[in-house]
């Protein structure tokens, strides 16, 4: 529902992704005389740590690198940077990458406008700013003014600014403040006429919205954790709370805490009328309970309209006296339902827009229409229809693609969305509410020829016989020689869709007659809730092996060789990418396993790991589940004396979502099970976090690092 938004992040999909280009190409020329830079990775330290679970012994002798605080594990990582640092530094054709990365991003890059009273908002990098900064105009005839700049609020270009929602009367913009990538932040409110902050500073807020009604704001949050434990302790008990503007944050009033489940996120919205507010109860990343109570009687307790917690559902908005929920209760593929909140029981639901073949992966309200989106073979498609589902016309978009859905208050006339695919550069469109009308509102200006490219979906058969769709872009008349360099990424979990995008990033191996493919896995949202359910808990296996059978297909296929192959994931495709190397060593000759999660038997016990288990399951849940993800455990499946993939691993010391004890321990373990001349290395970020927010310069030498390490262990000595 608009604004009725709560942030739940339990494991996120981060693509590297920027946008656009020129082409002055780089000439790749492969050398008999290629030769492996040694490495020589530090020996790390083992310390019997053993803990039993339903009568198995398991020692995790790399415990101690869990405490990031502590003096050994700061030595470690100094250590592990060193090494890593070392290699790449010795790839003579790093630096031309890094240059050449720099030019392709250096270009403007725009967000879509935000009306808010007498003001429109809008995001704007002008090329290589570390943040995008925040600009405003005063109608539409107004000239573009700084609001805020993130980038004059640190040397090193680490903290975010975020807008949240207005106020009621639009006088006052609530917003968060981050900083060095973590999920903590604060929520700071600025008057925007005089562009000047209030007095009042929120702490301590993670996973939260800000939902205004009258002279305050609904926000959810945790309890302030130990000092020196702020990323990585447990947070638990996330707690609502309304504050009133001009009173400090220690009166604020507390609207809902679950004493007995400390494991559940919560979130107020208020609806647009301000005649509800809805709260949202989250078990974990997967099931919503919903309750609303009514403004006029703020004293009562809240009423339940959803609940049992097997079903994903969102309030949309509140139309003609009814809630309209999109919720996918007795809907794998999602429906549209009506809600009296008189009568909220579910044989009181009338169906708005029944389920159909194809995703509903989202619906909006603005300027008097209703929106949605469908998800077609992991491409979007948008409509615009009356409230009641009547009058559907379908919105053309300029190609197969992803479109951002339209929405917006109600008396808007002009919104904007955004369309993007693979080889179409995130173009920004106005959408005329009374005519129905769509018109290019900014396109990046990018020295890119996408006419010099391909981008096409196929399907193969994973190992039960499912068919698994997959994503292939790669320059026009290139020869399927089984000899092309080539990166499959892949997610496959938490409901989450992968689809097309465009990257500045992949032009790097596009130009260079590489490949790009990316997989859409079970696990992800793509065909619905069968289709994640097919790669969670117990059937995670399923992820796996449609991973292994999309690299096969590309060999098969000679699109590719298991020697020219870099396989790469990031956070649950992290684990991904993790498991996949353990069970397939083979598969890849480079492997990025990115952010993971990789210790499959305690995940649950740091920061907000707890909220995976609907995911996953948990090591503690029962015998069963305790072999099953110790069976596929990244960290735990690794053999001593096998050659593994060309590794490098990546994480960040600000990373409080996945703790990067997971990709220390994991890189520890594979440095010592690992024999050969493949070089087994980490990567590891200082002063940011899960991937969000990095700042520019960071997303650069990152993604330069990444080309040189796969470009050079596929043979490829020269640019």
């Amino acid at each position: 529902m608009k604004n009725v938004v709560l942030g739940m992040i339990g494991a996120s999909l981060i693509l590297a992704s920027c946008t656009d280009s020129d082409t002055s190409k780089l000439e790749m020329k492969e050398k008999l005389t290629w030769k492996q830079i040694p490495t020589q990775v530090p020996i790390t330290v083992k310390k019997d740590s053993v803990r039993e679970y339903f009568g198995t012994e398991v020692n995790d002798p790399y415990a101690w690198l869990e405490d990031d605080n502590s003096d050994e594990t700061k030595a470690w990582v100094i250590k592990e940077n060193e090494v890593t640092d070392d290699y790449l530094n010795k790839i003579s054709y790093r630096e031309e990458i890094k240059q050449r990365y720099s030019d392709l991003m250096n270009y403007e890059k725009v967000g879509a406008p935000r009306h808010v009273g007498d003001y429109y908002f809008m995001n704007k990098n002008n090329g290589l700013q570390d943040q995008s900064v925040i600009y405003y105009k005063k109608g539409e005839a107004g000239e573009w003014q700084v609001f805020m700049d993130p980038n004059s609020m640190s040397k090193e270009g680490t903290v975010t600014i975020d807008l949240m929602q207005a106020s009621k009367d639009n006088s006052m913009i609530a917003y968060r403040y981050s900083e060095a990538g973590s999920d903590w932040g604060e929520i700071r409110v600025r008057d925007i006429d005089s562009n000047t902050d209030k007095k009042d500073v929120i702490k301590w807020v993670k996973f939260s919205g800000s939902s205004w009604l009258g002279n305050g704001f609904y926000y959810s949050g945790f309890e302030a954790p130990s000092e020196g434990d702020e990323l990585s302790a447990e947070n638990k008990y996330h707690t609502v709370y309304f504050h009133e503007m001009g009173t400090p944050q220690s009166e604020d009033k507390l609207v809902y805490r679950d004493s007995s489940d400390p494991n559940l996120y919560h979130g107020v919205g208020v609806t647009e009328d301000e005649s509800y507010l809805i709260l949202y109860v989250y078990q974990g990343t997967d099931n919503v309970d919903i309750h609303f109570k009514s403004t006029a009687n703020l004293s009562d307790d809240f009423k339940p309209m959803i609940t049992g917690f097997n079903s994903k559902s969102d309030v949309v908005d509140f139309v003609n006296g009814k809630f309209l929920v999109r919720t996918d209760r007795n809907a794998p593929m999602n429906k549209l339902v009506a809600i009296d909140p008189k009568n909220p029981k579910v044989e009181n639901w009338i169906n708005i827009i029944p389920e159909s073949e194809n995703y509903l992966s989202s619906v909006a309200t603005g300027g008097g229409k209703m929106f949605t989106q469908y998800m077609i073979n992991a491409t979007t498609q948008i409509a615009v229809m009356e409230y009641d589902g009547s009058n559907k016309k379908i919105i053309e978009l300029p190609g197969t693609g992803t479109a951002s859905n339209l929405g917006g208050k109600l008396e808007e006339t002009k919104l904007f969305y955004s369309f993007t695919s693979f080889l179409y550069p995130p173009t920004i469109f106005e959408y005329d509410v009374l005519t129905g009308n769509s018109k290019e509102y900014y396109r990046p200006q990018i020295d890119f020829n996408p006419s010099d490219y391909v981008e096409k979906q196929e399907w193969f058969t994973s190992k039960d016989g499912t068919q698994v769709p997959v994503f292939i872009v790669h320059k026009k008349g290139l020869e399927m020689n089984g000899q092309n360099p080539t990166l499959l990424y892949a997610y496959g979990g938490f409901n989450i869709s992968l689809t097309p995008s465009f990257s500045t990033s992949r032009i790097i191996l596009l130009e260079n007659n590489g490949i790009y493919v990316m997989a859409n896995l079970r696990g992800g949202g793509e065909f619905g809730e069968e289709w994640h359910q097919g790669g969670m808990k117990l059937k995670k296996q399923n992820v796996f092996d449609d991973f292994i059978g999309a690299a096969d297909y590309l060999v098969s296929k000679k699109y590719t060789s298991h020697e020219k192959l870099a396989i790469e994931g990031r956070s649950n495709g992290g684990l991904l990418i993790g498991a996949v190397m353990a069970q397939r060593p083979d598969l890849a000759r480079v492997a990025y396993p990115g952010v993971g999660v990789m210790d499959m038997l305690k995940y649950h016990e740091f920061t907000i790991g707890w909220g995976w288990t609907p995911e996953y399951g948990a090591s503690t849940d029962s015998k069963e589940m305790f072999e099953y993800l110790y069976g596929y455990s990244p960290l735990h499946n690794l053999k001593d004396g096998v050659s593994y993939p060309c590794t490098m691993v990546s994480t960040a010391d600000h990373d409080d979502r996945v703790v990067p004890a997971h990709s220390f321990k994991f890189a520890a373990r594979l440095q010592e099970a690992h024999t050969g001349e493949n070089p087994v290395l980490i990567r590891i970020e200082t002063n940011a976090g899960h991937g969000a927010g990095k700042p520019m310069s960071k997303v650069i030498e990152e993604q330069a690092d990444h080309w040189a390490f796969m470009f050079y262990n596929m043979g490829i000595t020269e640019l």
